[in-house]
């Protein structure tokens, strides 16, 4: 039995979507412990290229229990969609278990969201705008709506009036905009009870019991640990823990349980959203990286907004590495870079003081760095068809154990392209 945590190590748009679709296949559940629809997962498969946003990666493999834990961002209309997405492409009904503790994105979440964007303007902080900044600001200030709040109209309709109170000032005197009532809420709400009851289930129990018969557990991260709100680049994070350590917390496990951390990074840099990012490339290279990158471009799976891009960025990579408590590591996108001579690769960070660091610093340090470059051989030859790391050109080789050395964690897996079937494992 073992209970394995995919987490992202950098910005998220890792690859942590095909990672967990690929190593569902021998697992028992596939869990999502936090966030919501505001990221997405690609993954491509027999059934084709699919964008996950609310539904767990695992729902390709019709042996595996998909679960969306307690610690996440419960967007009823994304999942109700993607479930709907799923059947009108041929794929089986997944097994699907949704805890009856998790929380509801509600529309007032996204119109809230929405509508603070729009008033920061220049000064946002580049949110996609699904509710859920809205949505954790409410969870954790104890006004949210539990899934079991949706069977009872009158414990609803006290919980939305509740909720309400505050929000309707805001809306009226800050926003320029009309009252919302708890009964303009309420029927809908009831429904997505009605439409989400056949899938609830106490999953923390479910898992203790899986556990027990030795099944293996997947438990999928969303963006990576430099968008944790604690130990990223703070104030452009997302609002759940995105770091392994939350894992069983958001899943309904104990803390102990997890064995495995499998941090995902790319082979080179990627990043949607604000803030500093150290290693960003400009203009005409950076739109060549972008072109080649993913599966169909540098994209935004949910916002379709071009992803900044930069060369790999050894310091922020070891750090997101260390804080997810990393026992190996996924190195996807390697085929991307084979049209290059020379791949330079970010060893330390100059500091707006003149300072030399190889330490990834704080959030108010970091804006003004510059990266210190190295470079090394490119191999100039397609690698997508590859299945073992002996296969590899060894330039790619030496960039895999540049890598390793760098961040200081076994590559245990490297992804030549973005179909399933494209993976190298590396035996121990």
């Amino acid at each position: 039995m073992t209970v394995t945590a995919i987490v992202g190590a950098n910005w998220g748009d890792e690859g942590k979507g095909k990672m967990t679709d690929a190593l569902a296949a021998n697992s028992a559940y596939a869990v999502r412990f936090q966030g919501g629809s505001n990221a997405g997962h690609t993954i491509i498969n027999a059934y084709g290229k699919f964008a996950l946003r609310m539904l767990p990666s695992g729902v390709f493999n019709p042996e595996v229990t998909n679960v969306i834990g307690p610690g996440t961002a419960l967007d009823a209309e994304i999942l109700m969609k993607e479930l709907a997405m799923l059947t009108e492409r041929g794929v089986p009904a997944p097994r699907l278990r949704i805890s009856d503790r998790a929380q509801v994105v509600l529309p007032v979440h996204r119109l809230f969201d929405e509508l603070e964007e729009r008033r920061l303007g220049d000064r946002s902080f580049g949110s996609t705008r699904m509710g859920i900044a809205p949505f954790y600001a409410d969870k954790y200030a104890k006004l949210g709506i539990q899934v079991a709040d949706l069977f009872d109209a009158d414990r609803l309709r006290a919980r939305l009036e509740q909720l309400l109170e505050a929000k309707n000032v805001l809306l009226v005197h800050l926003y320029g905009r009309e009252p919302i009532a708890a009964d303009d809420l309420l029927p809908a709400l009831m429904e997505t009870g009605v439409r989400l009851r056949p899938y609830l289930c106490d999953v923390s129990l479910l898992l203790a019991e899986a556990r027990e018969r030795g099944e293996s557990i997947l438990l999928e991260g969303q963006l990576g640990a430099l968008r944790d709100p604690d130990h990223g680049i703070y104030p452009y994070s997302t609002s759940s823990s995105t770091l392994a350590g939350f894992a069983p917390v958001g899943a309904g496990l104990p803390a102990h349980a997890i064995q495995h951390v499998l941090a995902v990074t790319k082979a080179y840099s990627s990043c949607v959203g604000a803030g500093p990012f150290v290693t960003e490339l400009a203009g005409s290279e950076a739109e060549e990286l972008r072109r080649r990158g993913g599966d169909a471009g540098e994209y935004g799976v949910n916002t379709r907004r071009p992803r900044r891009v930069g060369w790999f960025d050894a310091v922020a990579t070891r750090y997101g590495c260390a804080i997810q408590g990393a026992t190996s590591v996924a190195l996807t996108n390697l085929d991307v870079l084979g049209y290059l001579d020379e791949i330079p690769v970010c060893i330390a960070y100059e500091l707006a003081d003149g300072t030399v660091t190889d330490r990834f610093p704080d959030g108010a340090r970091l804006a003004g760095a510059k990266p210190i470059w190295q470079k090394l051989a490119g191999w100039r030859v397609d690698i997508s068809d590859a299945r073992t790391f002996e296969e590899l050109p060894p330039e790619a080789r030496n960039y895999i154990a540049f890598m390793e050395a760098a961040i200081g964690v076994r590559i245990s897996h490297v992804s030549v392209g973005p179909r399933r079937d494209q993976l190298i494992v590396r035996d121990e």
